[in-house]
């Protein structure tokens, strides 16, 4: 019985195997051969130097939303998008601690694509939270992979000046 349904099985497989094999259409001789895939070169793996800016908790640094707070607050963030289309901030983001953060918590980081840490230190003194206290900030050689991105990374603008 098995000996039975093998034999059409094996009858299809041949037939098939010989017309894909031995006969072709004329559509497919026609058509040209296709080139190999290209194989991209593979990315060599790198590290450079970056510097990562520690934003800490000030001496004026309040939970109230105060008009200063609030100024400070959209300064802020408007430091970090100038810095960022002029291709100096990689990236940056803050911590969440919740209530239970001390006075002088890490609050967030700065990653500078600079060439010296005075350039990283000099931008970051830039940013009016810093210069009303609200934060403080620590510069530090970071080294991490080369060309750091991130999806949605906002490319650098040549029109953006990186001075307020």
């Amino acid at each position: 019985m098995r000996t039975l349904l093998s034999v059409p099985v094996l009858l299809a497989v041949a037939t098939g195997c010989a017309t894909t094999q031995g006969a072709t259409s004329p559509a497919v001789e026609s058509a040209p051969a296709a080139a190999p895939a290209a194989k991209a070169p593979a990315k060599e793996f790198s590290m450079r130097t970056y510097y990562m800016g520690l934003l800490r908790r000030g001496p004026a640094w309040t939970k109230e939303r105060t008009p200063e707070a609030i100024a400070d607050g959209k300064g802020h963030m408007a430091n970090i998008e100038r810095l960022a289309k002029c291709g100096k901030l990689v990236l940056a983001g803050p911590f969440g601690w919740g209530d239970e953060a001390p006075a002088d918590a890490l609050a967030g980081i700065f990653i500078f694509d600079v060439a010296t840490r005075e350039e990283a230190l000099a931008l970051s003194q830039q940013d009016p939270a810093v210069k009303s206290g609200r934060f403080t900030i620590e510069v530090l050689p970071w080294y991490g992979p080369t060309g750091l991105t991130y999806e949605g990374h906002i490319p650098a603008d040549p029109n953006v000046s990186c001075t307020p």
